[in-house]
């Protein structure tokens, strides 16, 4: 089983990757607005229940994944309300059942990300989407990025769609 973990700031194109990358490899597509939108239905998004809940179930899905050889892309985006240490836990949680995790960092510039932050495709999943905030807690995110491990994994900076399917293939095969 691999965990492909997908992890960069706001409107990186975080799941437009992920979704080729499950096209191309047959791996699930598990993105954080899944379990993220479900527990911010009924707890409010950074609250003690929310961000206790929301861990649980991401650590949760990552261990039966492995446990059950079901490899799976997660797609992350590093920010204060997530506790510094969650992706070594995640690589934990693989781990002990036989897995492994890689984790494939994207970045972009603050210009090309002001650019996109305001795409129609990310209302469907309650994703910020306005310039104001994303300026305001652009800090935070830089800082709850430092926490991430080091990566020895692919790096995919601005795709482009003939990166992207470069890109695509080469972490397809891995």
């Amino acid at each position: 089983m691999k965990l492909l973990f997908l992890y960069g700031p706001a409107a990186s194109g975080k799941l437009t990757i992920a979704r080729e990358l499950a096209t191309l490899t047959g791996f699930a597509l598990f993105h954080n607005h899944l379990v993220v939108d479900a527990v911010a239905a009924v707890f409010p998004f950074g609250s003690e229940r929310f961000v206790k809940l929301r861990e649980q179930f991401w650590l949760a899905m990552f261990h039966e994944a492995a446990e059950a050889g079901r490899s799976l892309i997660f797609t992350f985006a590093p920010e204060a309300s997530v506790a510094p240490d969650f992706s070594d836990r995640a690589g934990q949680a693989v781990e002990a059942a036989g897995g492994e995790i890689i984790f494939v960092r994207l970045t972009l510039s603050h210009d090309e990300q002001e650019r996109r932050i305001g795409n129609h495709d990310r209302v469907a999943f309650g994703k910020l989407r306005s310039v104001d905030p994303l300026r305001e807690l652009r800090h935070q995110f830089t800082a709850s990025e430092a926490a991430m491990p080091p990566v020895p994994s692919p790096s995919i900076p601005e795709p482009s769609n003939q990166l992207l399917r470069a890109a695509s293939l080469q972490i397809g095969s891995i």
